[in-house]
């Protein structure tokens, strides 16, 4: 077999959908690629209402939802088979839905159950990424970079602008990436209050005035002094930045306003030359953010085609899989801080 199909799926925390990217891979050089087929399917409101605030159920609810969820996916994915007649899928690669990491304590924990899915469709998943990296004192996360790696090593930095941000580095064969900081979750939330989804184009964001007393707090937040490797989930946004943002009595197109311009402040700390950085993930859609990063940082900013903004994640995840059923590394220690690269993830036959 000279090429692998697969379909990669992905939930970010931002809760906008599920994705699905059909990849073409050639086995002798994953680096050639082609994404075949591609969709976002939003969530309906009973999934959307059992993935909201999960991380606050008891632990047999969350076994519930893994269930329900799975079997979501499952439904997906065979209906993304059907629409698009795709006859020879070799591989369902599945990031699953997170529900809460926190690594310094050991814990990660992804729904959509991959036996399910596998029972489902008749087809081999691979599922569960993260959790063996935290047994070997990584972080679990970012997973993404070892596709920066292979897929677009061209480009020294690979930012992504999702639900939180995250940023790969490439220099002298080595990479390292890590978490910079929330994005989507926190946009998207005062979005909502004001009666929008998110904001478009970035648009609210654009109208509001800086709170510059509000930036300054957001910027001396301790996580942004760690030491790489370090990685963030929900539960800081929810600990950390929602509190401290609502201590502040201002307008939600002011918090949105401030929010944009620290993420992007944070970017700025962690690129410190000219080379060229990709883009991918929603945020890239929001032209305030984009606007200040090249206007204000002089970041020299590459927007790919939208297949790569939207379904990058998704894309790299179908690599993973690949790799994980080669048994070759699909996790990298100097990114995530592990004792030592590792191929990761459960496979259902």
């Amino acid at each position: 077999m000279d090429k692998i199909e697969v379909i990669g799926v992905m939930s970010g925390t931002s809760l906008d959908g599920l994705d699905l990217c059909h990849v073409i891979f050639d086995l002798k050089n994953l680096s050639d690629f082609k994404i075949a087929n591609s969709i976002s399917i939003s969530y309906n409101s009973n999934i959307l209402e059992k993935l909201h605030n999960i991380v606050e159920r008891e632990s047999e609810e969350i076994n519930n939802i893994d269930i329900v969820y799975g079997t979501f996916i499952g439904e997906s994915i065979n209906k993304f088979i059907s629409d698009f007649n795709l006859k020879n899928i070799n591989l369902i690669s599945s990031h699953g839905h997170t529900v809460f990491h926190q690594p310094e304590m050991g814990i990660t924990l992804q729904i959509g159950n991959g036996e399910i899915i596998n029972k489902m469709t008749g087809i081999k998943t691979v599922n569960n990424f993260r959790a063996q990296d935290l047994s070997l004192k990584g972080q679990g996360a970012p997973l993404v970079p070892i596709g920066d790696k292979i897929l677009f090593s061209k480009f020294k930095y690979c930012l992504n602008l999702g639900g939180f941000i995250n940023l790969s580095i490439k220099s002298d064969n080595q990479i390292t990436a890590y978490d910079i900081c929330p994005l989507n979750t926190v946009l998207n939330f005062y979005s909502k209050k004001m009666g929008y989804e998110y904001d478009k184009n970035g648009i609210l964001s654009s109208r509001g005035k800086i709170n510059i007393d509000l930036f300054n707090e957001l910027n001396s937040i301790s996580f942004y002094f760690k030491k790489n490797p370090k990685s963030l989930g929900i539960e800081f946004v929810i600990d950390k930045i929602f509190p401290l943002i609502d201590s502040y009595k201002i307008s939600e197109e002011e918090i949105l306003a401030t929010f944009v311009k620290h993420a992007a402040f944070q970017i700025s700390k962690n690129i410190n030359d000219s080379e060229k950085v990709l883009l991918s993930g929603g945020g890239t859609y929001n032209n305030n953010l984009v606007d200040i990063l090249r206007n204000e940082y002089n970041i020299n900013i590459f927007i790919p085609n939208k297949q790569i903004i939207d379904f990058k994640e998704a894309l790299i995840f179908a690599l993973l899989g690949v790799l994980r059923i080669q048994n070759k590394t699909n996790c990298l220690k100097s990114v995530t801080g592990a004792e030592k690269d590792h191929s990761s993830g459960d496979i259902y036959f």
